[in-house]
């Protein structure tokens, strides 16, 4: 997604304060080198539950390193950008019991690591079921500090120890679809829900790979019926976003290219058009994977609006010009032909699909966004002397504040975050070239947190990669 640019300009240059501070705060530390500011955080079972202005969360405590009081949050840390977006999954509670074998678990998770030596020794009593309990234990650590690479492994494991377990089915779908794949989640989720019906979680799961896999009227039966057996507002949040969608997109007509299914209504959009928007897509898919080297494994769905149905689909902040939340959503009102900045609207949004894939969907938002605009190409020109004063200034937003969605975030706020996040990229590239940046998403995908794979391939921790990156913008734009 990309901001609207032009209003900011004024508003820097005017002396706008760009960093006020809120009250006292409480960090959470998690164990993928993540940080959420919460206005008060607490422990309650397994889970630590954190509150973000009139909102509440709760993440598994497994995934928590530590919890600092009285830290002091960046008010544009407190508008929910750290917080759940609506297209992550929400907690998943074990159907079967084994996942709550306390004896077992202390075997295999020893310092909130993996003890690959106790899943040894448990194969070699070859003991079936208790090698899958314990490889699930395994799988859903990792899953639940999103390190998915490693999670997929060890719940393949243990599917194959036990075929049909719920539980196993469950989480395996749920970690192909949080890394990108969920078209390949969906047989899956379809067997769990046949072996527990009556779970909540298996029909939401099922719901969101559907969702993904660009079926929303099955996804809404699913969630409709994991909601009468137990509410949940992520869940109902997903629910009304596909309920929307079909709404909308009731009388659209659709079409399928190499790589793309396309929908659209039809009286609003010409042939000609369409053929263009397709014949763009295609060429840039193919300059992507050169550019990247990879590709998404599955079609891409595109879906064209017109008129106030983007908005009302995606509820996107009004700065936003285009949305990739798995499919392609492109507001397309007055055009009659692909223009210059709609090819690269459409390229940036294409290569978020991309970085996706390649990072196993573990990229921050920053480098997300750095990243689609580098190759749009987007330049810094017009915008790199203010950026370099704010760096010069210590007035920008860290970077690991930055973590998170911009979807919050004002037209002031988003357009910061997106110039620096593309001054990052652009440092990244000009000094150590794009196969680094690739390196970085590579590290990503195998579990490292960001400031580990930022360390291992630029040598840098976000303090270093921040001073970088300011001395960087100081001397290209800086006078």
């Amino acid at each position: 997604m990309r901001p609207v640019r032009a209003p900011v300009i004024i508003l820097l240059l005017s002396g706008f304060p760009l960093l006020t501070v809120a009250a006292p705060a409480e960090v959470i530390h998690l164990k993928n080198g993540r940080t959420i500011w919460a206005d008060h955080a607490r422990e309650n079972g397994g889970h630590v539950e954190y509150d973000i202005g009139d909102n509440n969360y709760a993440i598994p405590k497994s995934s928590v390193e530590r919890i600092e009081a009285g830290g002091i949050a960046p008010q544009y840390a407190s508008v929910g950008a750290q917080a759940q977006d609506i297209d992550d999954l929400p907690a998943l509670a074990p159907v079967h019991n084994f996942a709550n074998n306390l004896e077992l678990i202390s075997k295999i998770i020893h310092d909130g690591r993996v003890d690959p030596d106790a899943l040894f020794a448990l194969d070699q009593q070859g003991n079936t079921e208790t090698s899958a309990a314990g490889y699930f234990i395994a799988g859903k650590h990792e899953f639940e500090i999103e390190n998915f690479s490693k999670a997929r492994a060890y719940l393949q494991t243990a599917l194959r120890l036990d075929t049909q377990n719920p539980t196993i089915l469950n989480y395996y779908a749920a970690t192909l679809i949080r890394s990108g794949n969920a078209s390949e989640a969906l047989p899956y989720a379809e067997r769990a829900v046949r072996l527990a019906p009556d779970s909540p979680d298996t029909l939401t799961v099922l719901g969101y790979a559907q969702f993904a896999s660009d079926h929303s009227r099955d996804a809404i039966r699913a969630w409709k019926r994991s909601l009468s057996l137990r509410p949940d507002p992520v869940v109902e949040k997903l629910l009304a976003k596909a309920e929307r969608e079909t709404k909308a997109e009731a009388d659209f007509s659709e079409r399928e290219s190499s790589h793309f299914t396309l929908r659209y209504e039809g009286k609003q959009t010409s042939e000609q058009l369409r053929q263009h928007i397709v014949a763009t897509l295609e060429t840039e898919y193919d300059d992507l994977v050169r550019e990247l080297g990879a590709s998404p494994r599955s079609t891409i769905p595109v879906v064209l609006y017109t008129g106030q149905a983007f908005f009302d689909v995606t509820q996107a902040p009004a700065w936003s010009t285009a949305v990739n939340d798995g499919k392609l959503r492109i507001p397309i009102e007055g055009m009659t032909s692909v223009t210059p900045e709609m090819a690269r609207v459409l390229k940036h949004e294409l290569a978020h699909s991309f970085i996706t894939q390649i990072s196993n969907g573990r990229c921050p938002q920053w480098l997300q966004e750095g990243i689609a605009q580098a190759v749009e190409p987007k330049s810094l020109s017009s915008h790199g002397p203010v950026l370099a004063r704010m760096f010069a200034a210590e007035r920008e937003i860290p970077f690991n504040a930055l973590e998170g969605s911009f979807m919050q975030f004002s037209t002031m706020q988003a357009t910061i975050a997106y110039d620096e996040s593309l001054a990052a990229v652009q440092y990244i590239n000009d000094t150590y070239g794009m196969s680094d940046i690739q390196r970085v998403l590579e590290r990503l995908s195998q579990g490292s947190s960001t400031e580990a794979a930022l360390r291992a391939v630029v040598h840098s921790d976000y303090a270093q990669l921040q001073s970088e990156v300011g001395r960087y913008l100081v001397g290209k734009y800086g006078k």
